[in-house]
């Protein structure tokens, strides 16, 4: 009898480009991220040997000039880099949801002007949902456009918040209000592909009316900017409504609800990666430092959390790779994608701590790396929703499937 082969295993192709990943992690992000985390700047030498990678075009076709790679391979580049610093691959991750909303959605014209240059990485994406007023109530979106008099643009006027890559994308995948009458609310979004100019604050000409106010200060997640967008009469071209006036006018909210299966794949992964790094470091030092006369490794206390990490790593890892083969396979994954984004969000929560708890005292200190990692988990409970909206979530979708 043929043996099933288990959907964890990696092909030669995927064990290839996972062991880079794994490398430049190792060489170039781990050796760096104290430096760029301490100074909360944008690391700019290892983004561009990031593009030179070609880590910005994974999952891009090759016809546009990309890997042409399946989310399943793609979560697994984001587990290695998310291993070294989530902030490294907060910055692909933004800019992975705006090629595949081109990808699924756009029409041939905006992949053609698109997609080539994000594939290079010379544009980086951003997509934008948050407003300062609203969260998780994405319905409630009160940034508007309106259509101008001579047809062939929106002004757009609004606010947004929590934008990952806010400041240095040239591309905002932004969702907005076109139908103020609309019942149920959701039915009248519209997403835009708004263009602007890379790192300026205020932009002016052709993107006028398109600010981006200063970063965020954050607790963790540094380097990697987070901002507002204020949009004050920004033209907007009518056919950079995602996919095209006719198709995608009030149509943002069932498109932007589909790349949330994907981020929340994203997000998992990254979970899985801290988790991943944290379990090494305490793996490590637990087996370096002495009390009582031993390693503390061998102490049964400190035996039980490194039995419980390992098992949350492993839990966290299957369940990404099983939402991120069921989207590959065009199957529905949105409970599967919220169970794996929640799992391993708080998986790297638990793994984060336990780990800080193992080195002690001097897991609060800025010089072992714990620390740093203790500062960026919180970040995964809260993006592509809550873990509490997760489990609304998951609730919901269950009993939509088992409807009796």
């Amino acid at each position: 009898m043929a043996i099933a082969t288990p959907y964890t295993d990696k092909t030669d192709e995927q064990k290839a480009i996972c062991e880079m990943v794994h490398q430049f992690a190792d060489e170039q992000i781990i050796p760096n991220a104290e430096h760029y985390d301490h100074e909360d700047e944008f690391p700019e030498p290892i983004v561009e040997q990031m593009k030179e990678l070609g880590l910005f075009g994974v999952t891009i076709p090759e016809e546009f000039g990309g890997m042409g790679l399946d989310l399943t391979t793609y979560a697994m580049i984001v587990e290695e880099l998310s291993r070294g610093w989530i902030s490294i691959s907060g910055i692909v991750n933004t800019h992975f949801i705006g090629s595949y909303l081109l990808m699924k959605f756009g029409t041939d014209e905006q992949k053609q002007t698109y997609l080539p240059k994000m594939a290079t990485g010379e544009m980086r994406a951003a997509f934008s949902l948050s407003e300062p007023e609203l969260g998780s109530d994405v319905a409630a979106i009160k940034t508007s456009a309106k259509k101008l008099p001579d047809g062939d643009a929106y002004e757009i006027n609004g606010t947004k918040m929590w934008v990952t890559n806010g400041l240095l994308s040239s591309l905002v995948f932004v969702l907005v209000r076109t139908d103020p009458e609309a019942e149920p609310k959701h039915r009248g979004l519209t997403c835009f592909i708004a263009e602007k100019e890379p790192g300026a604050a205020e932009n002016s000409g052709e993107w006028a009316g398109f600010n981006v106010p200063p970063k965020i200060k954050k607790m963790g997640y540094k380097g990697v900017e987070s901002t507002e967008l204020v949009f004050d009469g920004y033209r907007c071209p009518a056919d950079r409504i995602l996919g095209g006036e006719e198709a995608g006018l009030n149509r943002g909210f069932p498109q932007m609800m589909d790349a949330l299966e994907l981020g929340r794949v994203n997000v998992a992964s990254r979970g899985v990666g801290l988790a991943q790094r944290a379990l090494e470091l305490a793996l490590k030092y637990s087996q370096e430092r002495r009390a009582f006369g031993k390693p503390i490794s061998q102490h049964q206390a400190i035996q039980f959390k490194l039995a419980d990490m390992a098992t949350q790593v492993e839990a966290a890892r299957l369940l990404t790779m099983r939402a991120a083969r069921l989207k590959d396979a065009g199957e529905r994954s949105d409970i599967e994608a919220g169970m794996a984004k929640l799992f391993a969000s708080e998986a790297a929560r638990l793994c984060a701590e336990e780990c800080l708890r193992i080195h002690g005292g001097y897991g609060y200190s800025k010089e072992y790396e714990i620390e740093r990692i203790y500062r960026d988990a919180p970040l995964l409970l809260i993006g592509e929703g809550t873990s509490e909206i997760q489990r609304m979530v998951i609730g919901r979708k269950l009993l939509e499937r088992h409807k009796i």
